[in-house]
């Protein structure tokens, strides 16, 4: 019996293919719209999350307060960080907001005085040349590593290995060497809103500070080892630097991680709000298949009649109409998924950022779709397994 519901109903949706296109088109409209939105917010808040992590917004930074002290981080101060066997690596923050200038060009930039190596609290990893090393660190050279946007800028091109720039350091130009360009942590933002966010020049810390007249550092950008005991770790580096400086109170560390978890959940619930309203599209499908299915009972009023005089129960008919509404829904469901994947799919590959499937999203999306579909559907088809038999043989056509 229920295969002959099944086959009745796909007949019927057979019958009028334009009016079940158009209906199946309104699902998947709203599943596409659905999907499409939850996947953008997603992919924005994972490729953020990145960038923010790459910026060194997953650490702690050690400081003076202040508030109780006015010494400054030193050189001791960062190897007694770094001798601490919970610490994966201690970064001094030396940076400069200044003017660079190549090719009688002059463009905004960030100096960042950095340490030896890619792990930096900005992620450097290298394209061409080398990173800065021990030597350059020590020797308080003039080089520098430059990010592939500084070189499309001033070059049109990646490669500028053994160029020459002057950057803005303590009140005159200095002139630094390219030793190195490197893909940063802030690549996708700068070429994003390159106008907010500077390109970054990589040099020694050492270099700065001595071009700056500057020995101290103003914070140290700490990588724990273990990211689940962060809160106790940045209490015991803190006391560990009030030791050193014979002060109880005047040196803290602030937990950034903090402020990426407030971001993710705000990330969230725009994510949530705008799915949310994506989602009403799939109720106004659901109306478009009350609609359509309650002219299907009026059209075929005198079938069920006859199917009812001949010992179909209202149950038989009842169950014919629910699976026509479910595979409406599936259908456009299953289309609708297929898009909205496919247009994000698209997206991701236009602007070079990874895709992600959300199969949870995904999941749900067929399944209020599913759910919606059938909901709309009870009322046609209550009506059509209410008909009573003689009264439907009445009509005419």
């Amino acid at each position: 019996m229920f295969w002959d519901s099944l086959i009745c109903s796909f007949r019927n949706l057979g019958r009028k293919k334009f009016r079940s296109f158009l209906t199946i088109s309104g699902i998947s409209v709203g599943v596409a719209s659905v999907v499409l939105i939850g996947s953008i917010g997603e992919i924005g808040k994972n490729t953020i999350n990145q960038e923010l992590q790459s910026l060194g917004l997953g650490s702690i930074t050690v400081s003076a307060d202040r508030k109780f002290t006015s010494q400054k981080m030193t050189e001791e101060d960062l190897t007694l960080i770094r001798e601490n066997p919970n610490v994966k690596s201690a970064t001094p923050i030396v940076m400069d907001y200044s003017n660079v200038r190549m090719r009688g060009l002059v463009a905004n930039s960030v100096l960042w005085g950095t340490d030896r190596g890619e792990n930096q609290i900005i992620s450097l990893t290298p394209q061409y040349g080398r990173l800065l090393t021990q030597a350059d660190v020590s020797s308080a050279a003039e080089v520098c590593v430059v990010d592939s946007n500084v070189a499309n800028l001033f070059y049109k091109r990646e490669n500028i290995v053994g160029k020459f720039l002057d950057a803005m350091i303590g009140g005159s130009y200095v002139r630094l060497k390219i030793v190195g360009v490197a893909s940063s942590g802030g690549n996708l933002l700068q070429s994003m809103v390159g106008d907010v966010i500077p390109s970054f020049i990589y040099l020694p810390y050492t270099t700065l500070q001595r071009y700056a007249g500057e020995a101290s550092f103003d914070q140290i950008a700490v990588t724990m080892v273990d990211s689940k005991n962060v809160e106790a770790m940045s209490e015991q580096i803190a006391a560990a630097i009030n030791r050193q400086h014979n002060i109880s109170r005047g040196f803290k560390a602030d937990n950034i991680s903090r402020q990426k978890e407030t971001l993710d959940r705000v990330l969230g619930i725009i994510t949530v709000v705008l799915s949310a309203i994506a989602a009403v599209s799939l109720v106004v499908a659901g109306l478009g298949i009350m609609t359509v299915m309650i002219v299907s009972v009026n059209e075929r009023t005198r079938e069920i009649g006859i199917k009812k005089s001949i010992g179909a129960t209202q149950s038989t008919i009842l169950v014919e109409f629910l699976i026509e509404a479910f595979t409406i829904s599936l259908m456009g469901s299953m289309i609708g998924v297929i898009v909205g994947v496919l247009l994000t799919a698209a997206g991701c590959l236009a602007i070079s950022i990874p895709a992600l499937i959300n199969f949870r999203l995904i999941g749900m999306s067929i399944g209020i779709s599913v759910v919606v579909g059938i909901v709309f559907g009870v009322y046609p088809a209550m009506m059509a397994a209410r008909l009573h038999p003689v009264n439907a043989l009445r009509i005419e056509y």
